[in-house]
């Protein structure tokens, strides 16, 4: 068994696909278009991983915007300490809000906490 993709509902389809393309290699399809249910998506593929983010859009659904039980983060593992470090750097330049980290968690973990445009958690791992 595995984790096939995750489903995120987002308000900025277009800003989204293009975040997570920029600043995560994601390689995405062809937007899918549900126009009798105004729904659009499109499914991000990331090198070296089978797992997939599917970027969801409707324009009637409320987004809500605060902490809820259910999706936490996404987290990359990027290979090493100092792949960690410049990521986070480089989204924190690009002005993107930094959470938490680098650092190393009570569990081991090497991390670092940033948002997505919309405020989604990205954890950056080892």
């Amino acid at each position: 068994m595995r984790i096939e993709h995750i489903a995120i509902w987002v308000e900025d389809l277009e800003k989204m696909r293009i975040f997570y393309e920029t600043y995560f290699d994601a390689q995405s399809n062809t937007k899918y278009e549900n126009h009798m249910k105004r729904f659009e998506s499109y499914f991000l593929t990331f090198p070296d991983s089978s797992c997939r983010i599917e970027l969801m859009h409707r324009p009637d659904l409320e987004i809500q915007t605060n902490e809820m039980i259910g999706y936490a983060h996404i987290a990359f593992s990027l290979g090493s300490k100092q792949a960690v470090d410049a990521w986070t750097e480089r989204l924190r330049l690009d002005g993107y809000t930094h959470v938490d980290g680098p650092r190393t968690t009570g569990d081991g973990y090497y991390e670092s906490v940033c948002l997505d445009p919309e405020g989604n958690k990205i954890e950056l791992t080892i």
